[in-house]
């Protein structure tokens, strides 16, 4: 397994480049292309789930993860939206936008992962914890508990801001400028920021969901990367989305809740 990481994790990187590049550069994505890319992603998944089951690998584990994780990326696509659209991200840079915090999202998610794995081996009881914390979720988001919608009120952002200075607006594809001898972030930088930091708070649920699944961490994080890339081209179909899904946060909560009680 210990082999298996660092191809693993050339891959994502891979597909996170091929997003980057090729998933409408600097141009605002069409519907049609977003259908196309999103249902590619969805095939690579399966292709991968095929080749991990002809290796004899734990094929059907990894496909539930990816299962699971897929549908509350929802939830994420639509936070995603609300945040691009709150710092005024021009449609041509949204899509660079969600690849680099997905790829920063993950490193986070190793991390939590790791630690989650680690913590089971040590108290195996913690398990009934996780369990008990995907059943709250699920009751608040069947209740439809609102949730926080400042970014501005978020103390990562306000740590960001008091640290380094921010351009009066956006340059172009950039994150970091030097002007006046002066190095500054850009809106961007908040925005990447906003999303990891929204992505993590979205792992809370998702990864002790995994955990009632497997507890290989290679299994998880794999999973849980391929869910995520793509975002960027369903992100193109969230106004769709959000007059087709209408009981998206219910269907969410009884997601949650199964693997909660599971």
């Amino acid at each position: 397994e210990a082999a298996l990481a660092p191809a693993a994790a050339a891959a994502v990187l891979a597909g996170l480049l091929v997003e980057l590049r090729l998933f409408s550069p600097s141009r605002e994505a069409r519907r049609a292309e977003a259908i196309l890319w999103s249902i590619g992603w969805l095939l690579l998944a399966v292709a991968v789930a095929v080749a991990i089951a002809l290796s004899g690998g734990p094929a059907g584990e990894w496909t539930t993860v990816y299962l699971i994780e897929r549908s509350l990326s929802l939830d994420n696509v639509f936070l995603f939206s609300l945040l691009l659209a709150y710092f005024f991200v021009p449609p041509e840079l949204r899509g660079r936008v969600i690849v680099i915090g997905i790829a920063g999202a993950l490193l986070l998610r190793a991390v939590a992962i790791a630690a989650g794995v680690t913590l089971i081996e040590s108290v195996e009881a913690v398990v009934y914890v996780f369990g008990a914390l995907l059943l709250y979720v699920a009751y608040r988001a069947f209740r439809g508990a609102a949730e926080q919608s400042d970014p501005s009120a978020n103390p990562v952002l306000r740590l960001v801001r008091r640290t380094v200075p921010i351009t009066d607006g956006f340059r172009g594809r950039r994150l970091f400028v030097r002007e006046a001898g002066r190095r500054y972030g850009t809106p961007l930088l908040l925005v990447v920021v906003a999303i990891i930091v929204a992505d993590i708070a979205f792992a809370v649920d998702s990864i002790p969901a995994a955990f009632a699944v497997t507890r290989d961490p290679l299994v998880i994080w794999t999973a849980n990367a391929f869910a995520l890339l793509g975002l960027g081209s369903l992100l193109v179909l969230v106004e769709l989305l959000v007059r087709r899904l209408r009981y998206l946060d219910e269907t969410i909560a009884l997601i949650l809740g199964f693997v909660g009680i599971k």
